[in-house]
This record gives C-alpha cells, structure tokens and sequence, in this order.
C-alpha cells in the first residue's frame, strides 16, 4: 500500500518554496488580471465565464433555452424602449438634449442611447435663489460646466445670423459666455442702453440680478412687453427670407422663454391657478424650444400643489406614452397618484398575510416601474440622504434628475398619506427582479454606465453622488487577493525557516489526510483484502 508518510518525508524544503512561491504568482496574476477586468468592465471576468458558459454547460438545454428567453426578453424590452422618443425612456436620450457622453452597448448587441444632458424644467433662479445659498454657505451650487451648457442653451435659442452687427446683441451673445456674473449684469444693462428692446439683456437681468422673485417677475413682465412687440415685427416679415425666418424663430423661443419663468414666478409666489393656466397655455405651443422646456413637467408640480389629481391624471395620460420620453416626474408621479387610492390603509403585516390586493399590486408596480427608471429617487424621498439645490441641468436616470424630482415633490409625497410608508416597504423589491442592471432591464433599457461620470460634472464637489449600481469588489478578486497573500507569506516563511516549516506541513497533511487513511482501514476491515481478486475469478 502507498505509505504517505514515506512520500511526505522525502520532500525537501526547497519543494515547499517552489510550491508556495508558484501559488503566490500565480494568484497574483489572477488578481491583477481580475482587478483589471473589473476596473474595466464594471464586473468579475470569473463570475461572468461561469454564469455565462459554465452554468448552462452543467444545466444542459434547460440552462441554454432560459439564457435565449433572458436576452430575447432584454432586446424586446430594448427595442420597445428606442422607441421612446429616441430612446429617452431608457436612457434620457432624445431631442433637446443640451450635451452628452459616450453610448453603450447592451449584452444582445443593441445599441443604447447616449447619456444625454437635459434642462431642468424646474430650475431655479440664479439671482433670487442660488446666489442667496452662496451667500449663507459660501458654497458654489452650481458647476461650470453646467453653467456653460445654459450659456450654449441661451446662444442657441436667443441669438440668430440675424444680429450680425447688430452691437447689443453682440454684447449679449458675449455676456452669456462670461464666467463672472457682475460682467454679465454688466453686459446686460449696456445693451439696453444702446437698444431698450433688447428682450434677452431683460431675461439676463431677471436670472441673475433680481435678488427675489417679485423683483424678477417685475422684469419679466417688462421683458414679456418688448418680446410681444418685437415678435409681431418679426412675424410680418418672417416669410422673406432665411435670415427673416431665424430672426422670427429667435422673437418666438424669447417669448416662450418669458412666459415660462412668469408663470414659474406665479407659483413660486403661490398663485396656483395663474400658474397652471399659463403653464397649460404653453403645452399648446409647438417650437423647438418646448421639446428642451418639457413644460408640462411644470404643469403637473403645480397641479400636484393644488392637490388637482384628477387633473394630473389627465396630463399623464397624455404624456405617460411609449412614444415619448420617461423621466423620473413622469414615472414617480404616476406612482404617487396609484399610491394615493391604497397607501392609507396599507399595512406591510396585513398584506404579508391576506396577500396584496389588485390596487395594492398595481401601486407596488407602479413604484418598481419609477425605481427602475431612476434608483437614486428613493432615497431623497425617505430622507435617507441629504438634498442641496438642484442643477440647471440634468441627467436623466441619474442622481442629478434624483435631486431635481425630490426638491420639488418631496412634500407632495408627504402630502399623501402612507404614501412615504408604501414606498419604504416596497422600493427595493426592485433589485430583486434586476441582479444584473447594467446588462438586462425589465421595463427600460439597462441602467447606463455613464450617468455617475455625467453627473460628477453636474453636481458640486461638495455633494456625494449617488452610484447604482453600487459597485462592489467581487468575491473573486477577494479570494485571489487573500489567496496571494497567504502563499506569498508562506513562501517567505519556508525561505527564512525551511526545517520548521517543513515540518509544519508534514503535520498539516498529516491531519488532512488522517480522516481518509481512517476511512480506507474501515473499508479493509469490511471488505476482505483479496475480495477484488475473487471477484476477478467470479
């Protein structure tokens, strides 16, 4: 019989030094090409080879025909998603986005949208608002990077060829890329000096030099004059040429523009209906401008704060449609409002027993739909995490959008009993139904990859942005790491102690094999020792 004892006492030091110093590089290669991957790819090169290779060739057909249904269902749900008004319910792409990054590419092979930068629709003042937080906190609420794209937005849509050498609307084309406010308050008052009918010099010093909101709906409605008047000049002439029709289109945006933070002025300072029938005035319009406004995102805020649910349903069903573009308003207030018929008697316990009736199943849905378009929502909502100002600008899907939605409807929510407590006991039943968010979605395209980095741009350094998925370190990469360190340390340790180390291993084989050599001498004593050869003679 083999004598294990003989075979471990012929082994030499340098054998175990060999060995434990082969196992270290080894595990460290691994490790490095792990971390590698997973710096890359946001996963773990083993865990994918496994669930994507070696899984379905151990569960045969069965594995492989629940894989095609898995991506069939993730490029129906894709291709139903694209179809969002160019893809803005999955990802927030779409028209009127004001910047973007770099797309990416599903597991099927589809293209998803790009992460694309929209306008706040509910933006706030810089002059009545943002500069008061600067003042009490001497934190900057704003990026300049997000500055800059509300300086593209307002060269885009307020300049035109036609102001060429036209001096105050050079000085204002100027004064919208100037990086220091009092230049721009500056620039402003010298256009209306040379032209007091300069409209944008108006929305200039009601954004920025207004330093409360009845002094900025004082210049608004100054402003909303001049454009009134400058955009029936242009409307007569509009047809005579290229140059003509730009300067038309221009007087139009103007105006549109005005008539929007009036009717924001009018809620901000509380008259509601004012508010709601301005802002349901301009959802009738249909220039350019309006697709990046998303005015009715305005109309719902304010019908929410008049408590008009019937009214928001109404706006819902218009724009909660799959040829338009998601965003988390459309989403979380489509939830909000399913949430309102059950959440007063809602009872986690009650419904753990009797089951969730088909209200209760159709609001729990509803929230899983939100928390799939946008995770960081929740959060905000639960006051779990702490809100600042939002920005100019957002990223749908992303935490920027988080914070714009829950600035502003937070109370709405608070407002509708137990609606806070169905969200607290449903949200993260999410999760369960996306494990991997980044490749599969369920009702929207996968989460992009490239909102964390967009909205590190958007937000101030002084925020912590939310990241989902919340990437953390697979257990492989923990094992090679820990794999590597053992066996390094082992292998310095035979180096410096070969006699001791040596006989530590022998004593440590000796013990693992201890229960198997026990088991093959209760086997010899069971069975004969000749019992193979009579069974060869049989």
């Amino acid at each position: 019989m083999w004598d294990s004892s003989m075979f471990l006492s012929t082994l030499t030091p340098k054998f175990y030094v060999a060995l434990t110093g082969t196992s270290s590089l080894i595990s460290g290669l691994i490790l490095i090409f792990e971390w590698w991957y997973f710096r890359k790819y946001g996963t773990s090169f083993i865990e994918q080879v496994s669930i994507n290779h070696i899984s379905p060739w151990i569960n045969g057909s069965d594995g492989q025909s629940e894989s095609s249904n898995g991506s069939g269902s993730s490029t129906s749900s894709g291709s139903c998603s694209s179809s969002n008004g160019g893809g803005g319910g999955g990802g927030g792409g779409g028209g009127g986005a004001a910047g973007g990054s770099g797309g990416a590419t599903t597991s099927t092979g589809t293209q998803m949208p790009e992460c694309k930068v929209w306008r706040n629709p509910l933006n706030l003042f810089r002059g009545a608002e943002y500069q008061r937080f600067f003042w009490a906190t001497s934190k900057e609420p704003l990026t300049y990077y997000d500055m800059n794209l509300s300086a593209q937005d307002h060269q885009t849509f307020f300049t035109c060829e036609g102001d060429a050498r036209k001096e105050e609307y050079e000085i204002m084309q100027t004064a919208w890329r100037e990086r220091n406010p009092m230049q721009r308050i500056k620039s402003a008052h010298s256009a209306l000096e040379i032209n007091t009918e300069c409209a944008p010099a108006y929305i200039l010093l009601a954004e920025e030099e207004a330093m409360t909101i009845m002094e900025a709906e004082k210049i608004l409605k100054t402003a909303l004059k001049v454009a009134e008047i400058n955009y029936r000049k242009s409307q007569a002439t509009q047809h005579q040429g290229a140059i003509a029709d730009g300067m038309h289109r221009r007087d139009t945006n103007v105006l549109i523009y005005i008539k929007r933070r009036l009717a924001m002025c009018a809620r901000k300072l509380g008259k509601l209906k004012e508010a709601a029938k301005m802002f349901r005035d301009l959802t009738k319009e249909i220039p350019s401008i309006m697709s990046v406004l998303n005015i009715h995102e305005n109309l719902i805020e304010t019908l929410l704060e008049m408590q008009a649910y019937a009214d928001c349903h109404a706006i819902l069903a218009k724009y909660d449609d799959i040829s338009l573009p998601k965003s988390a308003t459309i989403c979380y207030t489509a939830a909000l409002l399913k949430a309102r018929a059950v959440a007063d008697k809602f009872s986690p316990d009650i419904a753990s027993k009797r089951g969730l009736s088909p209200a209760e199943m159709s609001a729990v849905e509803a929230i899983h739909r939100a928390v799939e378009f946008n995770p960081h929502v929740p959060k905000y909502l639960l006051e779990t995490k702490r809100l600042i100002l939002p920005p100019e600008h957002i990223l749908k899907r992303g935490d920027s959008e988080a914070l714009a939605y829950a600035f502003f409807h937070l109370k709405h929510w608070k407002q509708v009993e137990g609606a806070l407590n169905l969200l607290h006991c449903t949200w993260e039943g999410t999760f369960r139904m996306l494990p991997y968010p980044l490749e599969r979605g369920h009702l929207f395209y996968p989460y992009p990859t490239c909102t964390e980095c967009a909205d590190r741009e958007l937000l101030p350094a002084f925020h912590e942005v939310s990241v989902y998925p919340k990437k953390e370190l697979p257990f492989f990469i923990l094992f090679t790491a820990g794999l590597c360190s053992i066996t390094a340390l082992l292998a310095l340790a035979t180096h410096q102690y070969p006699e001791p180390m040596g006989h530590l291993a022998q004593t440590v084989l000796t013990w693992i094999s201890y229960p198997f050599q026990l088991l093959k001498e209760r086997i010899e004593a069971f069975w004969p020792c000749n019992l193979l050869q009579q069974l060869s003679r049989v």
